[in-house]
């Protein structure tokens, strides 16, 4: 008897919007109920993934002492993204399990594309072809919050900024986000207001998973 195909769920957002907490919210409750769940995040944690994050916090630079620029960072989370599939994330949707990923595709999409400094399409488009044998997801919850009250979140963290989260970015990040179905016209995109308390967000995150249409 060939066994049920899981489910693929990623949830994203502007950085200090909560997806890694309501990652692992979902899946605890999702596991409570006796579904089996593995947490996974983007950048992966293989072996480019690995090198994207020290690129993030400015570990990795290129000569002169800056980041890579836009379409070297997009062709790098490219690359993981598809390792991240092979190895991790079709493996198990395959043998019925529920995958849920702390950002994906959308993530380069709107993070790429806003760095590039670009005011038409041609970015998002160029990313999109770069991703066009991924995986897609059964669905992407966006946890939409304004930029500044993220901007607060991170700051009470009291870690140092990573490559992305300077407060101009995040608010050209947080308005891409807002029009994501836009840009990924064929997925299923649920929007979720990030506002209140965590455990607020958390039963919206799941009412979103929960729903059928």
């Amino acid at each position: 008897m060939t066994k049920e195909r899981g489910r693929f769920v990623v949830i994203e957002g502007i950085d200090g919007a909560g997806t890694t907490t309501q990652s692992a919210l979902l899946a605890t409750r999702l596991r409570k109920s006796g579904v089996t769940v593995r947490t996974t995040r983007e950048p992966s944690d293989g072996p480019i993934g690995t090198l994207i994050r020290q690129v993030l916090t400015g570990r990795v630079v290129v000569p002169g002492g800056l980041a890579p620029g836009w379409a070297t960072m997009a062709l790098l989370f490219a690359a993981d993204r598809m390792d991240h599939v092979e190895s991790e994330i079709e493996p198990f949707i395959a043998s019925g399990g529920v995958i849920i990923s702390d950002r994906y595709d959308a993530s380069s999409l709107a993070y790429q594309s806003v760095v590039s400094g670009r005011s038409d399409t041609s970015a998002v488009d160029w990313i999109r072809s770069l991703n066009a044998h991924a995986l897609r997801p059964d669905l992407t919850i966006v946890i939409d919050l304004p930029a500044d009250v993220a901007a607060v979140r991170r700051e009470s963290r009291g870690e140092a900024a990573q490559l992305y989260e300077q407060h101009e970015v995040q608010r050209s990040l947080a308005a891409f986000y807002t029009e994501l179905p836009k840009h990924m016209p064929k997925d299923r995109i649920s929007m979720v207001n990030g506002q209140g308390t965590v455990e607020e967000v958390a039963e919206r995150v799941f009412s979103a998973y929960s729903s059928k249409s």
